[in-house]
């Protein structure tokens, strides 16, 4: 008879030991799954409260909004206004897995299938991580940046850099390459070169502002345009990078802080990219393994329906009148469409043959879906592989909403013939970080006036700025600037649609 892993709700480590190879002989010998080393950590609640202010990081630089973000979370949860994530992981070599030491035998084992292998495995080998990430080198580079914070607060004092801090929070959006092409970061090599600002950029820094005019009476043609541009390197997207390369009065530290966030934001980027097929992923390799061990004799039957209870809530989709809906859950979706590949290659339909005839009938389910987790990311996966089945039986339809038209809200495409195309296609854009994130970029400063920051904002089918936040962001921008700030909001024409203009705070006398 098969030894169980444990009885009952208790767990010790040694239990935790016996679960993670019983899960990692499931992952490796049946699903083929290829995962970094595993370190397991369990921390308390107050800790997972913790690391929810940090965004999930270990070692990181400290920040007053770290403990605002706790004070809340702590609050609700106390109240029982809000649950605590089963697990925290992090996506690095070894892949830590954080463990609530609340939760019983059978939720570990959950967890570990799903963070420890499920994650694991989509952070190795998805291809946003591989070409955006530095999964060797993230755990001593966050050490780094937190001990040259601290090093920065003795030296300038705290005010002035959480001064500096907020502004590049405020910024971390839009402090990242969207697009391939640059050098692989190396994590570790930052580090070693956190001291030195490269003399080449020196170089063409004071060369660029040696050339700016004395006063407004000077003639503009003292730069060229061009070379004004191509010198401060225009148009770029990258308002960090652009503040840490190119902001006149910036000191050196105060740039490697921009750096340091910088890279912190790139290395959350394919994260925002990859929710649904992240989720989806971990969801079903956890319920693959977990159903592996119960048929295998080693978890009970009341282990497994524990464990269905959970899984159930974690995929429960409201549907779209239902006062929680709000929007689509990335578990659900994700490990509907997980599911639905495993049908379409298994057991198709006339239907699956006609929309996906490379997979249907295939009977390779891990060989396809390894292939899928490698190479997709959230707006392609569901335009590829969202089916006609899985629409009908999700009811999904298309909402047309212009403030444009006084016709109001109507319903554009259902789950039919006629609709499928569209549906599937809107879903997937809502999913584009390139459709739904504000494309804004440094267009030009006026050198030879008032040293002005113009910044244009593309608007995408009428969708503007909030006003409000807006003003909020641009004045951070206007304080890292140190001169005023005008942001442009302009449609696919360049018609202007709105501007906004703001100056920097003074610099407090102490600082100055």
């Amino acid at each position: 008879m098969t030894e169980r892993l444990f009885e009952g709700a208790d767990w010790d480590f040694h239990t935790l030991q016996r679960i993670t190879d019983a899960c990692e002989e499931v992952a490796l010998k049946d699903l083929g799954l290829d995962v970094y080393p595993n370190q397991i950590e369990v921390i308390t609640a107050e800790q997972m409260l913790d690391a929810y202010s940090s965004v999930g990081m270990p070692l990181f630089y400290k920040h007053w909004s770290f403990g605002k973000h706790f004070a809340f979370h702590e609050a609700s949860y106390r109240k029982g206004l809000m649950g605590l994530a089963y697990e925290i992981v992090i996506n690095s070599s070894p892949c830590i897995s954080y463990l609530m030491e609340e939760n019983t035998a059978t939720m570990q084992t959950l967890v570990i299938a799903h963070a420890a292998f499920g994650h694991n495995h989509f952070f190795k080998n998805n291809y946003l991580f591989k070409q955006w990430t530095d999964a060797d080198g993230i755990l001593d580079y966050l050490d780094f940046a937190k001990n040259y914070v601290m090093q920065c607060e003795e030296r300038y004092g705290r005010v002035e850099v959480e001064r500096t801090l907020d502004a590049a929070h405020a910024l971390m959006s839009h402090g990242i390459d969207r697009y391939p092409g640059k050098k692989k970061l190396d994590l570790r090599a930052e580090e070693k070169r956190a001291g030195r600002r490269r003399q080449h950029e020196e170089e063409v820094f004071n060369d660029l502002w040696r050339t700016v005019p004395a006063g407004k009476s000077k003639s503009r043609s003292a730069l060229s345009v061009e070379r004004r541009r191509k010198l401060l390197g225009l148009p770029q997207e990258n308002l960090l990078y652009f503040l840490e390369k190119s902001a006149p009065r910036l000191a050196p530290w105060q740039r490697e802080l921009l750096r340091i966030v910088r890279h912190i934001a790139q290395y959350f980027y394919p994260q925002s990219q990859t929710k649904v097929m992240n989720e989806g992923t971990a969801t079903y390799v956890h319920y693959r393994i977990m159903t592996k061990l119960h048929q295998q004799g080693r978890i009970t039957d009341g282990n497994f329906l524990e464990f269905l209870g959970s899984h159930t809530n974690v995929v429960f989709q409201p549907e779209f009148d239902d006062p929680r809906f709000s929007g689509f859950n990335p578990y659900a979706l994700g490990f509907a469409m997980m599911q639905d590949i495993e049908r379409i290659v298994t057991n198709p339909e006339a239907e699956d043959r006609e929309w996906f005839p490379d997979i249907a009938g295939k009977n390779d389910v891990m060989g396809v879906l390894r292939d899928v987790w490698a190479n997709y990311r959230d707006e392609s996966f569901i335009g590829q592989f969202l089916s006609p089945k899985l629409m009908r039986h999700l009811r999904m339809f298309h909402l047309h909403d212009d403030p444009e038209e006084r016709a109001g809200i109507r319903v554009d495409a259902i789950h039919d013939e006629r609709g499928f195309r569209r549906v599937r296609r809107e879903l997937a854009r809502q999913h584009d970080v390139g459709y739904i994130d504000a494309n804004i970029e440094v267009v030009d400063v006026d050198l030879s006036g008032d040293r002005r920051l113009i910044l244009h904002h593309h608007v995408i089918k009428g969708s503007q700025l909030n006003e409000t936040d807006a003003k909020r962001v641009l004045q951070h921008l206007a304080d890292l600037w140190t001169y005023d700030v005008a942001l442009i909001e302009v449609d696919a024409n360049d018609k202007v649609l709105r501007e906004y203009v703001v100056s920097p705070r003074p610099i407090p006398a102490a600082v100055a």
